[in-house]
C-alpha cells in the first residue's frame, strides 16, 4: 500500500459569479456546472463547539508521573469541534487544538510504553468526535474530471489531518495491542469509516486507505467483515447509485488483499471476482478507478490462471458500444490479461477475443484501431499470435486489407502495413490464399453492386415509362368528368 504522504490544505477561492442571460450557451450544461461548483465545503453544518480551550502544559516539561492524566487530557480537549467555514471564529481555540494535536502525534510517534489501555478509548472517542460525520450531499456527478475538475476540498482539514496522523501513528505504534483495542476498534467503528469512502477530498480518502489496510493487517476477526461490507458497497454502486467516490481506494487496498490470498483460491473469491470486479466495468465512469480495478483482475488470474476465459468472457459481454474512452481502456486491461495468460488458456479464447480485436481495428476512431494495433508490439503476443496464426489470421486478415485501402488516418495505414507485413512473414502460404479469396470476394461484390445500380436503373425507367402511360388516360377521365357535370348543370 502507498504510505501517506503530507497535503497543504486547500485556499478557498472567491465564488464565480453567475454569466448573463447572453453569455450562457444552453448546450454546455457541464461547463456552466463546473464554473457554479464550489472548491471548499464541510460537512459540520453547525459548530459543535462551545468551550474556550485553554492551553495545557506542554508533556516534555510534565513529571512522567503525570505524563499519562495530562495526556488524556489532552486527547478529550481536542475532542471539541470548530467551525471552518467561519474563518475568523475561534481563531485562538483552533490553533491551541492544532498545536496540541501536533504534539500528541510526536508523543506517540517518538514515545515508549506511552499508550496504556486506558489510551484506547480516548483515542477512539477524539477519533470519532472527529472523523465520523454525516458528509454532504455530492457536488461531484458521474461526469466529474480529475483532469478539468477540481475535487470539493474538507474545510477543517487543518485539523483532520492531525486527527488522522494521530490515528495512523498509533495503530503503527510498537506499543500498541490489538487484543486491547478490539473492544473498541469493532465493526461498527469499521462501517463508520467505510462510510467515509464517499468523502469528495482525495486526500482524506487517502488517509481512510491506509488506516482501513493496517486495520485489515492487524485485526484477524474483522477481515472477512470487511471484505462482505466493501463487496456490499461495489453492488450498491454497480446496481442502485453509480456513485461513490472512494472506489477506487477501495480497490487499492483490495489488491493488497488479493496479493495475499492462499492457494486454492475459495470459491468466495472467485464468485467476487465474477459478480462483482467484472461488473465494475460497466460503470459508465470507469475511468476514475480503471487501473485499480485492472490491478485486481490480473492479480486474481496471477493466482489462478484457470480464470482467464471466464474474466475475458465477461470483458467481451460489458465491451463498451458507444463509448470510444472506455474501449481504449478496455483494450489496455485485454493486453494486461494477455501478458499473464498460459498458451492453454489463449487457445480457449483467441476466437471471440481476436473477433472484437478486429472491430476495434476497424474503428474509424482512430485511437480505439491505434490501441488495438499495438497489440503486435508486444513480442509475448505476438508469440500467440504466431502459434495460432492459421485461426488468427482469418479472422483478422479482411478488416485488416479493407483498413489499408480506406482508413482515412495515415498512421493507423501504416501500424496495419506492418501488422499485415508480420503476418506474411508468419504464414506467407496462407497469408497468400487469403489475400486471393478476399480479391476474388470482392470482385464479387463489386459485380452484385453493379447489378443492383443497374437494377434499379431499370426500374427507374420502368416507373418513367408507366407513368408517360397513365398521364394520356387521366386526361381523358378528366374530360369525361367535367362534361358529365355540365350536362348535369343544364338539366
Amino acid at each position: 500500500m502507498s504510505t501517506v504522504s503530507s497535503h497543504t490544505p486547500g485556499h478557498p477561492t472567491n465564488p464565480v459569479a453567475m454569466p448573463s442571460a447572453d453569455k450562457i450557451d444552453g448546450f454546455s450544461k457541464k461547463n456552466l456546472r463546473r464554473s457554479q461548483k464550489r472548491s471548499q465545503g464541510s460537512s459540520r453544518f453547525k459548530s459543535k463547539s462551545t468551550t474556550d480551550l485553554q492551553a495545557l502544559p506542554q508533556l516534555k516539561d510534565t513529571t512522567p508521573d503525570k505524563q499519562q492524566d495530562l495526556f488524556i487530557n489532552k486527547l478529550q480537549q481536542c475532542c471539541v469541534v470548530f467551525d471552518f467555514m467561519d474563518t475568523v471564529s475561534d481563531l485562538k481555540g483552533k490553533e491551541i487544538k492544532r498545536a496540541t494535536l501536533n504534539e500528541l502525534v510526536d508523543y506517540i510517534t517518538t514515545g515508549r510504553g506511552v499508550i496504556s489501555e486506558a489510551i484506547y478509548p480516548e483515542v477512539i472517542k477524539l477519533v470519532g468526535a472527529n472523523i465520523f460525520r454525516t458528509l454532504p450531499p455530492s457536488e461531484n456527478s458521474n461526469d466529474f474530471d480529475p483532469e478539468e475538475d477540481e475535487p470539493v476540498l474538507e474545510a477543517s482539514w487543518p485539523h483532520l489531518q492531525l486527527v488522522y496522523e494521530l490515528f495512523l501513528r498509533f495503530l503503527e505504534s510498537p506499543d500498541f495491542q490489538p487484543s486491547v483495542a478490539k473492544k473498541y476498534i469493532d465493526q461498527k467503528f469499521v462501517l463508520q469509516l467505510l462510510d467515509l469512502f464517499d468523502s469528495e477530498d482525495p486526500r482524506e480518502r487517502d488517509f481512510l486507505k491506509t488506516i482501513l489496510h493496517r486495520i485489515y493487517g492487524k485485526f484477524l476477526g474483522l477481515r472477512a467483515f470487511i471484505r462482505k461490507q466493501i463487496n456490499n458497497i461495489f453492488l450498491r454502486f454497480i446496481y442502485e447509485t453509480e456513485q461513490f467516490n472512494g472506489i477506487g481506494e477501495l480497490l487499492e487496498i483490495l489488491g493488497s488483499i488479493i496479493n495475499g490470498f492462499a492457494l486454492p483460491l475459495k470459491t468466495e473469491h472467485k464468485q467476487f471476482l465474477i459478480k462483482v470486479l467484472l461488473p465494475l466495468h460497466k460503470a459508465h465512469c470507469l475511468g476514475l478507478y480503471h487501473a485499480q480495478l485492472a490491478y485486481c483482475v490480473v492479480q486474481f488470474l496471477e493466482k489462478d490462471a484457470s480464470l482467464t476465459e471466464p474474466v475475458l468472457n465477461g470483458l467481451l459481454k460489458f465491451w463498451p458500444k458507444t463509448c470510444s474512452q472506455k474501449e481504449v481502456m478496455f483494450l489496455g486491461e485485454i493486453e494486461e490479461v494477455l501478458d499473464v495468460i498460459a498458451p492453454q488458456q489463449f487457445e480457449k479464447i483467441m476466437d471471440p477475443l481476436f473477433r472484437q480485436v478486429a472491430k476495434c481495428v476497424a474503428s474509424p476512431h482512430f485511437q480505439v484501431a491505434e490501441r488495438a494495433l499495438y497489440f503486435w508490439n508486444n513480442e509475448y503476443i505476438v508469440s500467440f499470435i504466431e502459434e495460432n496464426s492459421n485461426a488468427i489470421l482469418p479472422i483478422m486478415f479482411p478488416a485488416l486489407y479493407k483498413i489499408s485501402k480506406e482508413h482515412w488516418n495515415q498512421t493507423i495505414i501504416a501500424l496495419v502495413y506492418n501488422v499485415l507485413k508480420t503476418f506474411m512473414e508468419m504464414n506467407s502460404k496462407l497469408f497468400d490464399e487469403l489475400t486471393s479469396t478476399y480479391k476474388a470476394e470482392r470482385q464479387k461484390e463489386k459485380k452484385k453492386e453493379r447489378d443492383r445500380e443497374e437494377l434499379w436503373k431499370q426500374l427507374d425507367k420502368l416507373e418513367k415509362g408507366q407513368v408517360n402511360v397513365c398521364k394520356p388516360n387521366q386526361e381523358i377521365g378528366s374530360v369525361k368528368n367535367s362534361s358529365n357535370q355540365t350536362a348535369a348543370i343544364k338539366s
